[in-house]
């Protein structure tokens, strides 16, 4: 994401934000797929390989992998390979004991007999309570259960796998008893070559039913049953007569397969898992994200191109000593404005982590946008993100080295560490005690010991170097010259007006840039925490170029007023005035758990606010850093306008 062009530039964004639009949205990202991600075609009668994927529930956020639970297996359990990003959201994909044959439709096929014992009929009691859902892969299309709509002619809403089972009563009983999804009707949907006669895979539904089966005489693997049969083609249509789940049950666990001809193109096939529905409200939310940049674009022009204007011909203009002792407001601060301020080290390194996230968050999301991060790459994005993430720490070291220049600093290997260690270590440590916490719970979501070592390598074994030889690189650099000199003696601060309290102003500072994108936050944590894809980047990197804008706009705006009341305290209140944005999105992740989740499990809970604390401490590096390079060069430019004695 952009960076010190930030504050030089505002208007110029605010100018090409149309041609933006344009760009981004009349183009249809769908299409467009990861390199190496090539379709595959089947001919008539060739196997397709069904695949299962984790166990995963919006109530418990703990996935675990399908195996589990005491399903069907095949001879032998083979793990899929998957990559970073997999293994971190918890995915475990293997083998399955379900076989299709390219368009050969298959009517009540006979998986496996399981007799049920206390134990396992538990597990899938606490399963259902927990409504977990089952995920499948085929040709790596996900599982979807298509719900219709109440409107007849739209298309029907997809539900990322399908669950466990369900609770009911028997007709005439109030007692709540459990019953398993033990048949499952498969719709394998296909494009069709005319011309080779192969056919590509464009979808993958499944409608699952509870059916107590029935059959004649003693089970065995020949065994007739009497509640479906594939020679007679009566196949299950209603859970009329559902599988409870109990001590000493057996459950017969059956599957159809049917085959459908689509106009769907291989290209176009997550077209349908992607549909939005809602672009009026993300419009919505681009027009009330610009509504506030218009309104500090006006106020930002109106103060440079009429306040300071006026103020730097007037300041020019005075031509006698006394005239010049009687100056007031900003001019007034010249000789402390760009005074070191306290801890500023500590600043150095949270700007420095700052520019690692901007770099990192510009280019995920440019990749993002031209469709290299696909859905289909499962993990893509968060592999992404943590590699850039790594490779980035060149430019934190390198902004952390010379802003620590320009505050006199010698000492830049401390600093260099300092970048290296605070943020990612308190990142980190929280991480282990989440994960220690999932370990507890035995889901596939805790990461496993070789993927850990690889992150603690990606953070030391590159991202420290990188970091070092940035920061080395950046003090090497000449230092950063001030307009204006600083006098030794600091000037003492007048009693400031209560609106001008640094925690109010603060506090007033983070509600827009938090307001530009509050709209789009809310799909954001849907998709993470509901288990619905997020796939529209388009939306989502105007909705960011125009929270650049609005931290760097409304950090300007309160730096003026600031210096005007002759406070020269600027620099941690730049950062802490667009940073504190991070306290209002934590708040609303807050006011999200309550509201739209339907969490209980205080392990789950402590997963939940754990990860959202990740996440606005991040918000607030990044914020805040936009903040302080607005500031930064907006009074660079204005102590550089005015002639000094």
């Amino acid at each position: 994401m952009g960076r010190a062009a930030v504050g030089s530039h505002a208007m110029r964004a605010v100018f090409l934000f149309p041609a933006l639009c344009i760009l981004l949205l009349s183009h249809n990202a769908f299409s467009f797929y990861l390199p190496g991600v090539a379709p595959q075609d089947f001919q008539k009668g060739d196997a397709l390989n069904v695949k299962v994927n984790k166990l995963t529930s919006i109530k418990t956020q703990l996935p675990y992998t399908y195996y589990s639970l005491p399903y069907c297996h095949p001879n032998k359990i083979v793990d899929s390979s998957e990559n970073l990003g997999e293994v971190l959201r918890g995915d475990r994909i293997e083998n399955s004991p379900y076989v299709f044959k390219m368009r050969e439709p298959q009517v009540c096929s006979v998986v496996c007999r399981v007799t049920l014992d206390p134990k396992k009929a538990k597990a899938f009691k606490e399963k259902i309570e927990d409504e977990y859902r089952v995920n499948m892969i085929l040709d790596n299309l996900p599982l979807v259960v298509p719900i219709p709509r109440s409107e007849q002619e739209s298309p029907p809403i997809y539900q990322l796998g399908h669950h466990v089972g369900l609770k009911g009563q028997y007709a005439g009983s109030k007692d709540e008893k459990y019953f398993i999804y033990n048949h499952l009707s498969f719709t394998v949907k296909f494009h069709k070559d005319e011309l080779t006669d192969s056919a590509r895979i464009v979808g993958f539904e499944v409608v699952p039913f509870s059916v107590k089966h029935e059959y004649d005489g003693k089970w065995n693997e020949n065994a007739h049953l009497t509640t479906c049969d594939s020679q007679a083609k009566r196949t299950v249509s209603s859970s009329n007569s559902p599988q409870e789940v109990d001590d000493t049950q057996e459950i017969i666990f059956t599957y159809d397969v049917a085959f459908q001809e689509s106009e769907v193109k291989w290209a176009s096939r997550w077209d349908t898992y992607l549909l939005m529905t809602d672009d009026q409200i993300h419009w919505f939310s681009i027009v009330n994200s610009l509504m506030i940049v218009l309104f500090l674009s006006g106020m930002v022009a109106m103060i440079m191109l009429r306040t300071l204007y006026r103020d730097i011909s007037k300041y020019n203009q005075l031509e006698t000593q006394e005239e010049a002792q009687e100056e007031t407001g900003w001019k007034l601060v010249h000789t402390d404005v760009f005074r070191p301020p306290s801890n500023s080290d500590l600043l150095c390194v949270y700007v420095g982590t700052g520019v690692q996230f901007l770099g990192m968050m510009l280019v995920t999301m440019v990749f993002a946008v031209l469709g290299f991060l696909s859905p289909s790459n499962r993990g893509g994005l968060m592999t992404a993100m943590l590699f850039l993430w790594v490779f980035m720490g060149l430019f934190a070291g390198y902004s952390a080295a010379r802003l620590y220049k320009m505050f006199k600093g010698t000492e830049w290997k401390k600093i260099a560490l300092q970048t290296a260690f605070l943020f990612p270590g308190l990142v980190f440590g929280v991480f282990l005690v989440l994960n220690a916490l999932i370990w507890g719970q035995r889901s596939s979501g805790a990461v496993p010991f070789g993927t850990m070592f690889a992150l603690v390598f990606l953070w030391f074994g590159i991202s420290v170097p990188l970091i070092v030889v940035g920061s080395y690189v950046g003090f090497k650099k000449p230092a950063i010259e001030n307009p204006v000199k600083t006098n030794k003696i600091p000037r003492q601060i007048p009693e400031q007006p209560w609106y001008m309290n640094p925690v109010f102003s603060m506090l007033i500072g983070g509600i827009l840039p938090f307001g530009a994108v509050f709209i789009e936050l809310f799909f954001i944590l849907t998709s993470i925490w509901l288990n619905q894809f997020y796939y529209i980047f388009g939306f989502l990197f105007i909705v960011f170029i125009i929270l650049i804008i609005t931290c760097a706009e409304i950090t300007i705006v309160l730096c003026y007023f600031q210096l005007c009341s002759e406070d020269y305290l600027w620099w941690w209140r730049s950062y802490l005035t667009s940073g504190s944005s991070a306290l209002y999105l934590f708040l609303y992740a807050t006011f999200y758990f309550f509201t739209k989740l339907e969490i209980t499990k205080p392990v789950s809970g402590a997963l939940y606010f754990g990860y959202m604390l990740i996440a606005s401490y991040a918000f607030f590096v990044l914020t805040g850093t936009i903040g302080f390079y607005a500031c930064f060069i907006f009074t660079s430019l204005i102590y550089s306008s005015v002639k000094i004695d």
